[in-house]
């Protein structure tokens, strides 16, 4: 039996936002429920059968938190609403939707937007070791930073530590032009990124200099202690198992670590196994460590890049 529903929006700005870039996130609340979504002004027609309809407006007011505020809603928020209806968590989903871990410079909030990453930051907070894993997108090293960064703005450490191997998808560091920090900072450029969303980027070359910061190759670890520090190991799945096994001993005093990777995208030479791989296989019933698995469900980039992730799971499977 056809049915249809028109919910008035507050205003321009919550239908903009409900509806998205390209009215992409009513066409994934479409693909998700089957009903047709149609935005006229502040109006949200919904159409389609009883159950496609009341599905369709069930999912659109689980969302209102974040579309009545104004703030961005995501895909990866919409298929968290879902599963959320799904699995009967609206009470979880609430408080997901509210818990805001930071806000970068430009006032934009950071949240979980998945179960998983809520976890996952819950994990950060908890652990003194904490492996993560999942394809691109899915904010593993990102939400390590926020979290690295306000402890260190709070002052609970006295350093952070980014690192990541200077192994290259089809390139050759040698080639490169300029000296070892200039052939790697291409390499450490989403770290910075990531750091110059909550520090502004003119404070940051002063940080470094103190060495409050620092942002380096994992080469650069080897016979140190890291005492007082958070430490990130990112794309640790271009790790040797003995230069896994090297950074996980630096461990010091007072210190947190955080080994981030994709263990489908290793760079290393054929025949050659992840350290990253290797450490979850020895290291899994350790106490004391967290591990987090993400998929493609956790992806919060554009819509096409969790796409593009299913893609390939399905083709490699």
């Amino acid at each position: 039996m056809a049915d249809a529903l028109t919910i008035e929006l507050p205003n321009i700005a919550s239908a903009i936002t409900l509806a998205g870039q390209g009215e992409e996130n009513l066409k994934t609340l479409s693909k998700q429920t089957g009903a047709r979504l149609v935005l006229r002004g502040q109006e949200l027609h919904i159409s389609g059968t009883d159950k496609q309809v009341d599905l369709a407006s069930r999912l659109v007011r689980s969302l209102e938190y974040l579309w009545s505020k104004g703030n961005i809603v995501s895909s990866a928020d919409i298929l968290t609403a879902r599963q959320a209806l799904d699995t009967h968590r609206e009470d979880e989903l609430r408080d997901l939707q509210k818990d805001v871990l930071a806000k970068t410079r430009r006032g934009e909030e950071v949240r979980a937007k998945t179960f998983r990453q809520k976890q996952y930051i819950q994990a950060l907070h908890k652990h003194d070791m904490i492996f993560c894993t999942g394809p691109a997108g899915t904010g593993k090293t990102f939400l390590a930073v926020v979290v690295a960064v306000q402890a260190l703005l709070a002052n609970q450490y006295e350093k952070l530590i980014l690192t990541r191997p200077a192994v290259e998808a089809g390139e050759k560091l040698g080639f490169l032009p300029g000296d070892l920090q200039q052939k790697v900072n291409p390499y450490l450029r989403p770290l910075y990124d990531a750091i110059n969303e909550f520090i502004d980027p003119e404070k940051v070359p002063s940080l470094m200099e103190r060495g409050v910061i620092e942002v380096a190759p994992l080469a650069y670890m080897r016979g140190r202690t890291l005492n007082n520090a958070f430490v990130i190991v990112d794309e640790a799945q271009n790790t040797t198992t003995s230069q896994m096994k090297m950074v996980l001993t630096r461990l010091g005093f007072n210190s947190r670590m955080v080994i981030t990777g994709d263990i489908t995208q290793v760079d290393l030479p054929l025949h050659q196994e992840s350290g990253l791989t290797m450490a979850i296989k020895i290291l899994r019933h350790v106490e004391g460590i967290a591990f987090c698995e993400f998929s493609q469900k956790d992806v919060v980039r554009h819509a096409l890049v969790q796409r593009i992730v299913n893609a390939y799971e399905q083709y490699e499977k």
